[in-house]
């Protein structure tokens, strides 16, 4: 049995129902549901060819070229699906819930599996989490110098179960030009987004969110426009932290990076640094003193955050000044000053 399903309905069901997204390889790479899994009724190569098909002779004879490509694969794609099936049933989706979801529900259901199609297909789904981002959010924004320990306590505000996002977490990414070191691979924008959605789709939209102070870019992800602007207007509370701990912290977070990959990253901001306080850092860099590395870049980035900070002039509703050991206590430190400032 095949049958189509609405937004809100997706969102109940997919809680018990797996879900199928039967596109193409690359475009789940791209960027797919949470949790979903693929099992692509055209692979990238059939994918297009059945497109070319589709411009040069037609939609008749795309769809004959489809159907010819598929049906060696049949029995792998109904064996794929009665691995994931739960139940004999199966929510499915394509691109926008149009040939591929169909084909696929028929040949599964020919096995006995039930589907339930999303209306309108991953493009519904794209289209609702652009519309989460425009949310009137209770965003509070943790502020600091480089090396304020902001998302070690972005974290243990999360354990104290306050609502956090962890951008840079999810971005793989730690925001400056050192920030992609010892991280694993960036998502995509795309995929970004969708977990970010995962995420405010979970919150009650009435309390806080707690979130790292951010530019619009964290390495090569762009935050969603709606999103980044309602963050840009949000209160803020800064954490100060000595600039010998800050160093401390940074070399305790990249000391033990590649002294060539720290390099070429320090490379990307010569100009900024100034070409003798690059070379002063190269050089205490070759000679392993990182805390020398350190203070030369923290001048250079302190100097750039206090003008950001001034030129940006935010809201800040508190200051917690902490010692950079214990990061819970400068959690319950941030949700003391939110109440009082009834961000709540």
């Amino acid at each position: 049995m095949i049958k189509e399903i609405e937004w809100n309905d997706f969102l109940t069901l997919r809680s018990t129902i797996p879900v199928v997204d039967v596109r193409s390889q690359n475009e789940f790479v791209a960027g797919h549901i949470a949790n979903a899994v693929n099992i692509p009724l055209l692979n990238n190569e059939e994918r297009v060819a059945v497109g070319t098909d589709y411009k040069q002779k037609g939609k008749k004879e795309a769809i004959r070229t489809g159907f010819r490509l598929v049906g060696p694969r049949i029995n792998q794609i109904v064996d794929a699906a009665e691995e994931v099936a739960i139940n004999n049933e199966l929510i499915t989706h394509c691109w926008r819930g149009g040939m591929r979801s169909s084909n696929f529900s028929q040949f599964v259901g020919m096995a006995g599996i039930n589907t339930h199609v999303l209306k309108g297909g991953y493009k519904t789904y794209r289209q609702k989490a652009q519309e989460f981002f425009k949310r009137p959010y209770k965003i509070i924004l943790i502020s600091g110098c480089t090396g304020s320990g902001k998302t070690e306590v972005l974290l243990k505000l999360k354990e104290q179960g306050e609502q956090v996002i962890d951008l840079e977490g999810m971005a793989n990414h730690k925001g400056s030009a050192f920030g992609g070191l010892m991280m694993p691979p960036q998502p995509t924008t795309e995929q970004f987004e969708n977990n970010l959605f995962e995420q405010l789709n979970s919150f009650d939209i009435f309390k806080p969110v707690w979130v790292e102070d951010e530019s619009i870019a964290v390495g090569r992800i762009f935050l969603p426009n709606d999103f980044w602007v309602n963050m840009r207007q949000s209160a803020v509370v800064m954490l100060d932290v000595d600039k010998a701990t800050r160093v401390q912290r940074l070399v305790n977070e990249y000391g033990h990076a590649d002294r060539e990959q720290f390099l070429e990253a320090m490379k990307r901001i010569t100009k900024k640094l100034g070409g003798q306080h690059y070379k002063e850092a190269k050089e205490k860099l070759e000679q392993g003193e990182m805390h020398n590395v350190m203070e030369i870049l923290l001048t250079y980035y302190d100097k750039a955050y206090t003008a950001s900070l001034k030129k940006r002039n935010p809201n800040v509703f508190g200051n917690v000044e902490w010692s950079g050991i214990n990061a819970a206590i400068a959690a319950t430190e941030l949700i003391k000053i939110s109440k009082q400032k009834r961000i709540e």
